[in-house]
């Protein structure tokens, strides 16, 4: 008896023995956790603007596809505080923090980052010309490490100019606020000029080159007795000093109409153009992509296909003029 209860004890012990060699054999096979498995790698992306007002609408597009800031992805924001010039040394911080793409919101600061990287992606959003600049190859294949959006609608400029002859049916002479070394205002400036010539419509060609030129260019247009003016999209100078454009226009009485309506939320009178916002969501989109391995060399630009007329009556009862109600039956928006 005694020798048939040490055979079991003794073959219970090698059971439990050949578990442990089992269990560190599968534990060998396993090997140690990986980098991935031990934190999810948060990916960095840089993005340089002009202003601070873009960075909520592309928060949200990212927000939209499932990222959460801090956990999944790093948002290194730069921002020129509307001195463009600062942009390139802005452009060199974000290139030396290697970040996995950088969205770049203007021509300037697209500019400005390919000029000291051919590697990261970058990601344009209101590009106003990408192939014409030198951006992109092509809006079909751009190549290279450039892709994103472009705010490349020119014949948008014409129409500006027809809706201001609607309200002021009597207009005969209007300034044109515009940055000749903006590709996309060049071609702005090319259209509005050819639809002025079949409405005999006089243009006063009033051009910005800096931010320190504002107040001339504001003594160019009274001196110059427009009757309205047009400042058209792309151009970060007056996007940044919007507040101090829609005001003069209104101090002068001066009936205005603008690319994007960022201007008319601040006293503009009219806006014809893009949703910035949706292309800043949709820049969002290009991020996701380019982060889940597409090169941008492979992704097209897109342009804008819908645009928003937005009136705001506050201005028109102030300038003492009255919107015609086929105007108003086209607005996308009224601000009363």
């Amino acid at each position: 008896m005694r020798l048939i209860g040490l055979a079991v004890v003794l073959n219970s012990m090698s059971c439990r023995i050949r578990f442990c060699l089992a269990l560190l054999l599968a534990i060998a096979a396993v090997g140690p956790p990986t980098d991935a498995q031990q934190a999810t790698r948060i990916s960095k992306i840089g993005f340089l603007a002009t202003t601070t007002e873009p960075i909520a609408a592309f928060r949200e597009g990212l927000r939209e596809l499932g990222y959460i800031e801090r956990k999944t992805v790093l948002l290194e924001v730069r921002l020129a505080e509307g001195a463009v010039e600062r942009l390139p040394e802005l452009a060199r911080e974000l290139i030396a923090l290697n970040a996995d793409v950088i969205v770049a919101t203007n021509d300037v600061a697209i500019a400005s980052v390919r000029r000291h990287t051919q590697t990261i992606p970058i990601v344009m959003v209101l590009s106003s010309d990408p192939a014409g600049a030198g951006f992109v190859a092509s809006l079909a294949r751009p190549g290279g490490n450039v892709t994103g959006l472009s705010t490349l609608s020119p014949e948008t400029s014409g129409k500006r100019l027809e809706l201001l002859r609607e309200v002021i049916p009597g207009l005969s002479r209007v300034a044109l606020l515009w940055a000749p070394d903006s590709r996309g205002n060049l071609l702005d400036y090319k259209e509005t000029e050819a639809v002025a010539r079949s409405l005999h419509v006089e243009l006063q060609s009033v051009e910005l080159f800096r931010g320190e030129d504002l107040d001339r260019a504001f003594s160019v247009v009274t001196k110059g007795r427009a009757q309205a003016l047009i400042v058209p999209v792309g151009n970060p100078i007056t996007v940044a000093r919007r507040d101090q454009v829609a005001s003069f226009a209104r101090r002068n009485r001066l009936p205005s109409i603008y690319g994007t309506r960022e201007y008319v939320d601040v006293g503009g009178l009219l806006s014809y153009g893009p949703s910035l916002p949706a292309m800043y969501r949709r820049a969002a989109t290009y991020v996701h992509k380019i982060l889940k391995g597409a090169k941008p060399g492979d992704l097209p630009i897109e342009q804008p296909t819908k645009f928003e007329l937005v009136i705001n009556l506050k201005t028109a009862k102030a300038l003492g003029l009255r919107i015609p109600p086929s105007v108003l039956g086209r607005a996308d928006q009224v601000i009363e």
